[in-house]
């Protein structure tokens, strides 16, 4: 049969338009994602020389059908250091990507950084975003921009010295080996990863000064990480470890800042930290179990728990300010101040003694969570000699087990500025004429604050870490 040419025109035009108007068979369910080859993207050798370095990842769909991936792009645009190639297509940005079931696409990565470019972080990070199906994935881009020695794994096994050259990026485990000191020069940037505790068995003598301070923090600089708590373990002295001393160092963003474990093999103090600041760690500032430490006009500042002492001990601590705020990590719930003589273990309550003075310190809290920023428990007839002397301290139940002398208990010490939101904490007491704590102090042998500025001589020293002009 024969169509009529009008006929097969209709027929065709039909065909023609179910043809134009099939869409692709696009999966558009939220569920429906698409899966990347890593989370992380790392030029671990871009530091070492001018020029650029080409990595790449996958972008999978692993479902049957196609899926329309809206967009890929770099978050940090033209202004970046990295460029991309997005399915054999030069360009930070691409949308409206087909594709196909159980089918792949490569993305091209590269960074030029000039390593000589000094007011470049030593590690610059960038990210990618692929949209798809609403859903919203980020490939994280980190390069190293600056010379640094890179440890990872590492034990130091001879008496070692970090000069301050470049800084220490430490991934994985790190050792001091017993009867081995490592001494760290002033200025030295330590940064360390999310896997790399600080282990000292030895001595570490970090000798920082004021304006060239140590520095201990996480190796994630960008926005958002580089004020999370819990970013690196902390640092370790353990049980065979004697006559460590930090001075005019700055330990952050910690899981546990420092833990001392168990006394010296001598009589010297296992730990002393002089005019340092202990900030931002997320379960201890500072954690000592039966072991000695001395310090003076230091700040152990908006930790989980600033200071524990457990089991025992000999501890001395001088013009100090222990202070926490609440804010966006970390809640402060527990007392700033905690001591007691003992251990529980397997059922049963192990005894030690407990020496501690604290003399010329500011131990405070915000909020109404905690009222007693102090807190001393004691168990048993063993030796408990506790004394607070010209301390302010919040307090609504002073414990029996302690000695106080000339404290001033529940009133604000008015520190310069707290302003939670703005992550703004300022613990001196310069700007306040009549705070508490001004020439409120005794004499002591420490005649510099944290600051490193004079403190008054004989009787009028500043109570906390910060003297008063």
């Amino acid at each position: 049969m024969r169509l009529h040419p009008f006929a097969a025109l209709i027929i065709l035009s039909y065909f023609l338009m179910l043809s134009s108007c099939k869409k692709e068979d696009f999966i558009t369910d939220p569920s429906a994602r698409v899966y990347l080859s890593i989370d992380t993207l790392r030029f671990d050798t871009v530091f070492t020389s001018t020029g650029s370095i080409t990595q790449s990842f996958k972008i999978r769909n692993p479902n049957e059908r196609n899926i329309l991936i809206s967009s890929v792009k770099l978050k940090g645009g033209n202004n970046s250091p990295y460029r991309l190639i997005i399915n054999g297509v030069p360009g930070n940005e691409s949308a409206n990507i087909n594709l196909a079931g159980e089918d792949s696409l490569y993305v091209f990565v590269s960074v030029s950084i000039n390593p000589n470019n000094n007011n470049t972080p030593f590690i610059v990070k960038d990210s990618i975003e692929i949209l798809c199906n609403g859903n919203k994935q980020y490939l994280q881009l980190e390069a190293y921009g600056q010379n640094a020695h890179f440890l990872r794994n590492k034990t130091i096994t001879e008496n070692t010295v970090w000069k301050n050259d470049l800084p220490y990026v430490i991934i994985g485990n790190f050792f001091v080996e017993k009867d081995v000191t490592l001494t760290i020069e002033a200025g030295c940037k330590i940064y360390l990863h999310a896997n790399a505790p600080f282990i000292v068995d030895g001595t570490l003598i970090a000798n920082g000064v004021k304006n060239n301070e140590i520095v201990f923090s996480g190796d994630r600089l960008d926005e958002y990480y580089r004020d999370l708590p819990a970013s690196w373990p902390g640092m370790y002295f353990r049980s065979k470890s004697a006559d460590n001393v930090l001075r005019f160092t700055m330990i952050k963003n910690a899981y546990q800042a420092v833990a001392v474990q168990y006394p010296s093999e001598n009589s010297n103090p296992k730990l002393s930290i002089h005019q340092c600041i202990i900030d931002n760690a997320f379960e201890n500032g500072i954690l000592s179990i039966n072991s000695s430490i001395e310090a003076d006009n230091s700040l152990i500042s908006n930790c989980g728990n600033n200071i524990s002492l457990q089991y025992g001990g000999n501890y001395t601590f001088t013009n100090c300010t222990v202070a926490s705020y609440s804010n966006n990590f970390i809640l402060h719930k527990t007392p700033v101040l905690q001591a007691n003589n003992y251990l529980q273990q397997n059922g049963s309550v192990q005894l030690s003694d407990l020496n501690a003075t604290f003399t010329n310190c500011i131990f405070w809290g915000d909020g109404g969570i905690i009222e007693d920023e102090v807190q001393f428990d004691k168990q048993g007839n063993t030796q408990y000699n506790v004394s607070l002397t010209h301390c302010l301290i919040k307090s609504k139940n002073i414990s029996d087990n302690i000695l106080l002398n000339n404290t001033i208990n529940n009133t604000d010490p008015r520190f310069d500025n707290i302003d939670i939101s703005k992550k703004e904490f300022d613990f001196r007491i310069t700007k306040n004429v009549d705070a508490p704590g001004t020439d409120y102090g005794v004499q002591t042998s420490f005649l510099h604050d944290l600051d490193d500025k004079p403190r008054k001589q004989g009787a009028g020293t500043d109570v906390g870490c910060y003297e008063k002009p």
